[in-house]
């Protein structure tokens, strides 16, 4: 490799390590995610159809190497796991859970109750008291293939709208907004000891983070259990602020649940009309302005990634004892959604390994982070 191609690696480990001292490496031990992070909380990453299958052996080590917790992105959405009303397809899920377990892994379920990449079968059920009966099947019956392997479950996926109202989905109008909490109850009384999330995006945004904890509170004042928030990461080079972060963590551990950060990666592309989330109904077209970077990511946003994780990770260093898991929503640039979301045909570089699965400087510079970090505490 170049030189000029080691820059943002070398410059990236230079801004974190200035003023940390040594930290030795047990043999062992070597310096992977799954092993820095290891007394902080889980990292994980969502997982492909190909990466599920192990169809190339190098990237399933370097998940098994790299990661300590895994989601399925999309084999257990509703239109891939129960694609009609009596057939389930568990073959992929029962592969995605295999992996986990040989790679003794902590495995999440993504999503039990999602409005979108719904099955058909779900839309064209008339009477609300049937509808509910389906659902309740579902969640049921899904629940329990996996009782005792599946470790956590969002079990309620994107239910709120940006003002922090409820979104108007086919749930909420065939079975009104005791969909929410039902679903939660059904859930635990098939396996009481899995964690249960509520997941959505934006979730830094003030408004809808007063609606979430509205929604989660009314649900617990009943006697139903919810374990845990995931916010989604979907975030940008700048926005939001550090300070939004932070208080979405604070205000959420206050509720006594857990927080994730469940769907991370940060676009380092223009955004159109300032679009924020990750509302996959909406798209963009693609004009050279939207995609400077077909080439590779210039040196310059290289560092300035680097830098916005660390920044990032420095807030949930701070907080890991009220943070569960951090997932980012794939393993390489080349699997991330950004790369067609919101303007398709785009290359974005959003995660911490490249296309060829090789270390980015973000990488190298949260492992710098948590050493520096785990260096103070211990000469304190």
């Amino acid at each position: 490799m170049k030189i000029k191609n080691q820059l943002p690696f070398l410059l990236a480990i230079l801004i974190v390590s200035v003023g940390c001292k040594e930290v030795d490496d047990s043999p062992s031990k070597p310096s992977t995610l799954r092993n820095v992070f290891e007394n902080a909380f889980y990292i994980g990453a969502a997982l492909n159809f190909n990466q599920i299958n192990a169809t190339d052996s190098v990237v399933t080590s370097l998940i098994g190497r790299e990661f300590s917790s895994i989601t399925a992105e999309n084999i257990m959405k509703s239109m891939n796991i129960h694609p009609q009303r009596d057939t389930f397809n568990f073959g992929e899920a029962d592969k995605f859970v295999a992996l986990g377990e040989e790679y003794d892994m902590f495995i999440h379920g993504h999503t039990l109750i999602w409005h979108s990449q719904l099955s058909n079968w779900f839309r064209e059920i008339e009477d609300s008291t049937e509808f509910a009966m389906a659902t309740e099947k579902h969640v049921r019956d899904i629940v329990t293939r996996y009782k005792g392997r599946i470790h956590s479950w969002d079990v309620v996926n994107e239910a709120l709208n940006e003002d922090g109202t409820l979104r108007e989905s086919i749930f909420l109008k065939k079975m009104g907004e005791d969909y929410l909490a039902s679903s939660f109850k059904w859930a635990s009384e098939i396996d009481p000891e899995t964690d249960l999330y509520y997941n959505d995006y934006n979730m830094t945004n003030l408004k809808k983070r007063e609606g979430a904890i509205r929604m989660v509170k009314h649900i617990m004042d009943q006697g139903i259990k919810v374990d845990g928030i995931g916010m989604q990461g979907h975030w940008h080079l700048n926005y939001p602020s550090l300070e939004e972060i932070e208080q979405s963590i604070l205000d959420y551990a206050e509720l006594g649940v857990k927080v994730a950060i469940t769907e991370l990666d940060i676009s380092v592309l223009p955004n159109p009309r300032d679009l924020q989330g990750a509302e996959i109904s909406q798209n963009f077209e693609n004009n050279e302005r939207l995609n400077p970077y077909k080439e590779g990511l210039p040196d310059s946003i290289q560092v300035k990634l680097a830098n916005r994780y660390r920044d990032i990770f420095k807030v949930f260093l701070k907080h890991k004892d009220k943070i569960s898991r951090v997932t980012f929503w794939g393993v390489n640039d080349g699997q991330s959604w950004l790369n067609g979301f919101p303007v398709r045909g785009r290359t974005n570089y959003p995660l911490l390994f490249d296309r060829e699965f090789k270390p980015k400087a973000a990488y190298d510079t949260i492992i710098a982070l948590k050493k520096r970090f785990d260096s103070e505490l211990s000469s304190n």
